[in-house]
C-alpha cells in the first residue's frame, strides 16, 4: 500500500490544508493499492502563489540552462523508470509489458523531443527595425488524465520547462502515483523551487480552482470533451489560453487494394491496445461492403486470441478497464450495440470467461455497424471495435468525417498515392498511412471536438509561448 498524502509545493512535500484522504483502487483486484489526499482551492492558491513567485526568475533562464535542466530530468527519470512502470500497472491496470514499455517509455521519449525542439526553436526574429520575440506565457495549469498517465504529464511538463514557464500539475486522482514519482524525479534533477508544483484532487475541487484562478495564464488539459468544455467555461472570464486534447472516434479506412489480412489484424490489435483506453484508437474500421464478412472473421480471431488477465502476467496483452464506472459504461455501450442491431462477431457483455474479479472486459468486435449507431458515435474507451461497410471511396471519406471528433485517422492501401489522397481529405489532426507509427517531433492534437492546440516537439513548446513585437528596436537608417 502506497501512502502518498502530501503535495509538492515550492520545492517541498507539504501536508494539504485540510486532510481529505482517498483510496486509489487497483482495477485488477478491486482493492486499494494506496492513498492520496484530495486537495482544495486553498491548496491551489498556495501552489499558484509559489509558481508566481518563481515566474520571473525562471523565465529569465537561457536556452542552454533549460536544455541542461531537461537533460538532468532525463537522467533522473532513467533511475526511476521501473518505479513509475510499477505504479502505472497498479493504479490503472496496464499489463507489465505495456507499463514498462510504451507507457513509461513515452516519458523519456518526449523529454528528448523537447530537448531537440528547444535546441532549434527561434525565440527572436528581426523584421527591419522590429524585433519579434517569443516569451514564456507565465503560470500554467496542467490537468492530465489516467489512460496514459506519465505520457500526458511529460508532454505538458517538458515543453513548459523548455519554454521557461512555471506550473501547477493536477494529475488524475484515479492514477496519481506515477505523477508523484515524476515529481520526485524533477526534484532530484534540480528543478528550482516553485517552478513545478503538484496538487492532487478531483475536477470540482482542484481542476475548477486551477482553470479559473486569476494568476494562471494558461490551462493545458487532456481528458473528455465534456470536461474540456467545463475547463474552457471556467477559463473564459479571465481570458486564459486553453489548449485541449480531448476525445476521439477515429476511422480506419481499408481501401479495396489493401493487404486485408495485415490491415484488419493490425487495426484490431491497435483498437484493443491499452484496453481500448486511448483517445486516438482506430475504433471505427471502414471496409468495402463485399468484404465485411472477411474483415469480421479476421478481427474476431484477433479478439479471441488476445490474452486478457492479471497485469503482472508476462504474456498478458490486455488488462482491466481503469474503474468500476468505466466498466459499467463499456458494458452499457456493448449492450446498446446489440440492441441497435449490430452483429457480435466476438466478445460481448460481461467479463472474459474464467475471470471473476477485476474490471475486465471482453475484446469485442461488432460487424454490420451503421455510422448512426451509438457504438459508432460515442467514444466507448474500451476494447470494442465497430466495423462499418462502405460502397465507394467517397462514401468512406464521408463516413470517416461524419463525427463530432477529429483526432486521428488511418488509411491502408496498396497504392501510396491513393492513400495520400484519402489522407488529405480526412478532417483530423493526424492520419496514419499503412500503419505508420506516431512521430514524437510531429504535432499531436485534433480538429473539432477533439480539441485545440498541439502537443509534442516544437509545436508543444509554442503553446507555452507568447509573441511580442517590439517596434523601433533597431534604429532606422
Amino acid at each position: 500500500m502506497r501512502e502518498m498524502l502530501q503535495f509538492y509545493i515550492d520545492g517541498e512535500w507539504v501536508d494539504p490544508v485540510t486532510p481529505n484522504p482517498l483510496d486509489v483502487i487497483n482495477p485488477a483486484t478491486e482493492k486499494p493499492c494506496g492513498r492520496i489526499s484530495l486537495g482544495s482551492a486553498a491548496d491551489v492558491d498556495l501552489a499558484v502563489a509559489a509558481a508566481k513567485r518563481a515566474e520571473a526568475s525562471f523565465a529569465a533562464t537561457t536556452r542552454e540552462q533549460r536544455i541542461e535542466l531537461l537533460e538532468s530530468v532525463l537522467a533522473e527519470f532513467a533511475k526511476r523508470h521501473d518505479d513509475i512502470a510499477k505504479a502505472i500497472m497498479e493504479e490503472m491496470g496496464a499489463p507489465w509489458s505495456l507499463a514498462k514499455g510504451a507507457q513509461t517509455g513515452s516519458g523519456p521519449q518526449h523529454i528528448k523531443a523537447a530537448i531537440r525542439a528547444l535546441k532549434q526553436l527561434p525565440f527572436e526574429e528581426h523584421n527591419r527595425s522590429t524585433l519579434i520575440v517569443k516569451e514564456p506565457i507565465g503560470v500554467c495549469a496542467l490537468i492530465t488524465p489516467w489512460n496514459w498517465p506519465v505520457n500526458q504529464v511529460v508532454v505538458k511538463v517538458a515543453p513548459a520547462l523548455a519554454a521557461g514557464c512555471t506550473m501547477v500539475l493536477k494529475p488524475s486522482e484515479i492514477a496519481p502515483f506515477d505523477a508523484m514519482i515524476f515529481a520526485e524525479v524533477l526534484d532530484a534533477a534540480g528543478v528550482p523551487a516553485g517552478v513545478f508544483n503538484l496538487v492532487n484532487g478531483d475536477g470540482p475541487g482542484v481542476g475548477s480552482a486551477l482553470s479559473q484562478h486569476p494568476d494562471v495564464a494558461m490551462v493545458s488539459f487532456t481528458g473528455s470533451t465534456r470536461a474540456g468544455v467545463a475547463v474552457a467555461q471556467n477559463a473564459a472570464p479571465t481570458v486564459k489560453r486553453v489548449a485541449q486534447e480531448l476525445g476521439g472516434k477515429s476511422a480506419n479506412i481499408l481501401l479495396d487494394d489493401a493487404d486485408f489480412d495485415t490491415a484488419v489484424r493490425d487495426g484490431a490489435q491497435a483498437c484493443f491496445d491499452n484496453t481500448g483506453q486511448s483517445c486516438d484508437a482506430p475504433t471505427r474500421m471502414l471496409v468495402p461492403r463485399d468484404r465485411m464478412d472477411e474483415a469480421a472473421s479476421i478481427a474476431a480471431k484477433v479478439a479471441r486470441a488476445t490474452k486478457v488477465g492479471d497485469p503482472r502476467g508476462e504474456d498478458i496483452e490486455v488488462g482491466p478497464l481503469v474503474s468500476e464506472q468505466q466498466w459499467n459504461k463499456v458494458q452499457t455501450l456493448i449492450q446498446k450495440g446489440i440492441d441497435e442491431g449490430a452483429t457480435v462477431a466476438a466478445g460481448g457483455v460481461g467479463r472474459p470467461e474464467g475471470i471473476d474479479t477485476g474490471y475486465f472486459a471482453q475484446p469485442t468486435v461488432f460487424s454490420n455497424v451503421s455510422n448512426d449507431m451509438t457504438i459508432a458515435r460515442e467514444e466507448i474507451f474500451g476494447p470494442v471495435l465497430s466495423i462499418i461497410p462502405y460502397d465507394s471511396e467517397d462514401e468512406a471519406v464521408n463516413i470517416a468525417n461524419d463525427t463530432p471528433y477529429g483526432l486521428s485517422g488511418y488509411v491502408s492501401s496498396g497504392n501510396l498515392d491513393r492513400a495520400r489522397a484519402v489522407a488529405t481529405r480526412l478532417r483530423t489532426g493526424m492520419v496514419h498511412i499503412n500503419g505508420a507509427y506516431l512521430d514524437s517531433m510531429a504535432p499531436f492534437g485534433g480538429y473539432k471536438q477533439s480539441g485545440n492546440g498541439r502537443e509534442w516537439g516544437s509545436h508543444g513548446i509554442e503553446e507555452f509561448l507568447e509573441v511580442k513585437s517590439i517596434y523601433g528596436y533597431e534604429a532606422v537608417k
